[in-house]
């Protein structure tokens, strides 16, 4: 018997475990870690017919400064929890597995907030539910579990957590990801002016008519595995939307503050889950620093030389700030707020961006500005996540910037693209639906093609107008994806609609009652407010054709020769391309990286009427005159006084 197990516990699976493991391995029992680890051990079990957080926590303390691996058996509220296995020197911790579990959970805050009352209580009874049946079941796996790991056989609970219900004996293992902000072993790296430095890499493109450089095909092998479980996966749900006019599946996001929802819209169920789990993915990267440690706090006058001027970006006007109920504050040169580092493309250097423009959940009553997800991509490379952030970002300028300026943009003829699935898909919407779509040429003066969609109800009842965007160097796929966007509101909205219009109505009199994302696609909705996008759905103009509306050239079989055309446009009319990567250890694990991207004098989008940020973006002003669409720059009073339309 030369393997020694060490037994730290009291109960019924603590003294079965040792009994059956003492024929086969020498074991050491102690009732807690105050005599400390036989120096000999080969394996330390900490069990409990309860759970006891303040000892998973003091084995980690101690088995940390070991070599020693450790495994956990316990019993919380009904429920028996086997693992992880945790090496003192590989991340994926006990505290992990918890994190992971109370997030997937229905009740995370409760739950929260009861872990911390068990971590300072002295009480160590037995979980009312662990039924002597149940702790046996426990036990016998534990035993299994034990032979494997000493016999050097691949062990189930590495990376993993067993879960027993002891009222119908149902199991399960799980799967989860080690936490990087973990403070047990979490690993995070210092933010950098050298880790920020971005040099582009080839990222040859999967086929000649894709612009990705990873195929759907390759990464369902790991989306689904590693980042969607309902017990231990930081995405913990998915509900098919069968409502829909196309194949859309939302996704749940767990956040302590609620739940947060994302959603994939294909063609079909199957590979929306994926691009729902991906959109899931971007969201949980953008909403804080977890790839990197945030270094540098102070003041925007003692950093100048190499930060972000954050007034380039936009702000809120000085009115707005001067409201006794605005929750931002004007920007203080002299305050000093955390930065973090990114990399300008214009100047070719690293620059620091204030936190809270990088990361988009940071600024809600604590900064200068609010900021959304706007320019948040993720890519199967760091050059693909560059390119689709500035997508989005060209999107919704060229969104914002039609609205405010009441651009009367080209309309398209979509049947002159002589694309057959867009075609279809158009049919699709107008039979299933109900809507008539309009498709309008919104590219602006970087030359990205950009689409405008307006969905027009065609029935008597329910929502009448739906606004969406698209941006893309192919301006069909900008298209599709617009009528992605139009399609997962259409028929869904409709019962809401009618059961609030009186809501509505208030907001149509009083644009700052749109408070919120969802008011300003509502507030389209009612007939009252067609006429103030009159300045797009006037017909009288000549329908254009696609091919000679958008001359964009994309012959690359390389994704980072399209971006370098892309960095090149806005080169020449001296608009800086800033990335901050967000990338996380979750995410990189599989190759996937994410970024935010900032165009300083771009419009960045808001909800909230009483959020715009147009000062200080002159932009808004001189294109539509640089575009023929004025004689003569705007003044800001000219411009679109209303709640934008984007939902």
């Amino acid at each position: 018997m030369s393997d020694v197990v060490a037994v730290i516990g009291e109960g019924v699976l603590a003294d079965h475990v040792s009994q059956a493991l003492s024929t086969q391995y020498k074991v050491v029992c102690h009732t807690d870690f105050e005599a400390g680890i036989p120096d000999e051990a080969n394996l330390v079990l900490v069990l409990h017919d309860a759970w006891h957080p303040s000892i998973h926590q003091k084995a980690e303390e101690v088995l940390r400064q070991t070599d020693i691996p450790w495994l956990r058996g316990f019993v919380s509220f009904g429920e028996g929890v086997v693992g992880p296995l945790v090496h003192s020197r590989k991340p994926g911790c006990s505290s992990c597995a918890n994190m992971r579990r109370l997030m997937a959970g229905r009740d995370r805050k409760e739950m929260w907030e009861i872990e911390q009352i068990l971590a300072e209580s002295e009480d160590r009874s037995p979980d009312p539910w662990a039924s002597r049946i149940g702790l046996l079941q426990i036990a016998h796996l534990l035993e299994s579990e034990v032979q494997r790991i000493l016999k050097g056989e691949q062990a189930r609970s590495q990376g993993q957590v067993f879960l027993i219900n002891l009222k119908t004996l149902n199991s399960s293992w799980h799967f989860f990801l080690p936490d990087q902000l973990c403070p047990v072993c979490g690993q995070l790296p210092d933010d950098s002016a050298a880790s920020a430095r971005i040099s582009l890499q080839p990222s040859p493109k999967i086929n000649a008519d894709s612009f990705r450089c990873r195929s759907i095909d390759d990464l369902k092998k790991v989306l689904i595995k590693d980042y969607l479980d309902h017990r231990t996966g930081f995405l913990n749900g998915k509900m098919l939307d069968l409502a829909t006019t196309f194949a859309d599946v939302g996704v749940n996001l767990p956040l302590l503050s609620g739940d947060e929802g994302v959603g994939g819209r294909t063609h079909s169920y199957a590979v929306s889950e994926l691009t729902g789990i991906m959109e899931g993915l971007e969201r949980y990267c953008g909403l804080l620093p977890r790839g990197k440690r945030t270094m540098i706090h102070d003041s925007y006058s003692n950093l100048e030389d190499h930060a972000l001027n954050p007034l380039d970006v936009g702000v809120h006007a000085n009115e707005q700030y001067a409201r006794l109920d605005f929750p931002f504050e004007k920007f203080n040169p002299e305050k000093k707020i955390d930065w973090v580092w990114g990399y300008s493309f214009l100047q070719e250097r690293p620059i620091l961006v204030p936190e809270l423009l990088a990361y988009y959940s940071l600024g809600c009553g604590q900064g200068f500005v609010y900021e959304t997800s706007n320019g948040c991509a993720l890519g199967g490379s760091l050059e693909e996540a560059i390119f689709y952030g500035i997508l989005e970002v060209v999107e919704r300028d060229s969104f914002l910037l039609t609205w405010y300026a009441q651009l009367p943009l080209p309309r398209l003829d979509p049947y002159s693209s002589k694309d057959a699935e867009l075609q279809l898909m158009i049919d699709r919407v107008r039979v299933v639906a109900g809507y008539d779509i309009y498709f309008y040429n919104a590219t602006m003066e970087n030359g990205i093609p950009s689409i405008m969609a307006i969905a027009k109800n065609r029935k008597n009842k329910g929502v009448n107008i739906i606004c969406a965007a698209g941006a893309h160097l192919d301006p069909i796929r900008a298209a599709k994806s617009a009528i992605h966007e139009l399609a997962a509101m259409m028929l869904n909205l409709d019962n809401h609609f009618e059961a609030n219009q009186e809501e509505y109505l208030r907001m149509l009199k009083d644009p700052f009652q749109v408070q919120k994302m969802d008011d300003h696609g509502m507030l389209y909705g009612l007939p009252q407010a067609e006429e103030r996008l009159q300045f797009l759905l006037d017909d009288s103009r000549p329908l254009r054709q696609f091919d000679e509306e958008f001359n964009w050239n994309s012959k690359h079989t390389d994704l980072t020769d399209d971006l370098k055309d892309i960095l090149q446009a806005f080169r020449r009319l001296n608009l800086d391309v800033i990335v901050v990567e967000q990338t996380t250890s979750e995410t990189i694990r599989n190759g996937l990286h994410c970024v935010k991207v900032l165009i300083p004098g771009m419009l960045p989008m808001t909800f909230g009427h009483h959020l715009t940020r147009v000062t200080g973006l002159e932009r808004v002003l001189r294109v539509p005159m640089e575009l023929g669409y004025t004689k003569q720059p705007l003044t800001p009073e000219q411009l679109n006084p209303h709640p934008h339309p984007f939902p």
